[in-house]
């Protein structure tokens, strides 16, 4: 199982690097969901996927009895999930204002600092 979930994270990080590379801002936006996707799934399965009993020791013992379940991954990816939808959410809003100000959701047109009829900057010196 831990080899199918590793072929998933790579094909979610290929299709992310797909998605950052395109110019259109949209695209950009879902690669970057995809991509926390990848890295959350990613920590998972670091983690090992096994079913094991919860992490919980009873009163009367120090140690466990028996092998338990790794909670740090699992509290590690609930972390990567919180922070991934707010920065989903701020890219989000700021690529609809973009939108609202620009009118295009193009990179190479939204090019507003640069002005339009100058050729392009020096490559070298």
């Amino acid at each position: 199982m831990e080899t199918a979930f590793s072929a998933l994270v790579g094909i979610f990080f290929a299709v992310a690097v797909y998605l950052l590379l395109s110019k259109h801002i949209i695209r950009i936006l879902l690669g970057t969901a995809i991509l926390s996707n990848a890295v959350n799934l990613l920590i998972f399965t670091a983690g090992r996927l096994t079913r094991e009993v919860p992490p919980i020791i009873p009163d009367h013992l120090a140690v466990p009895e028996e092998t338990i379940a790794n909670p740090l991954p699992q509290a590690l990816v609930l972390t990567a999930i919180v922070i991934s939808f707010s920065l989903f959410a701020f890219l989000l809003v700021l690529t609809y204002r973009a939108y609202q100000e620009l009118g295009t959701d193009d990179t190479e047109e939204m090019r507003v600092a640069e002005p339009v009829d100058d050729g392009l900057p020096p490559m070298g010196y």
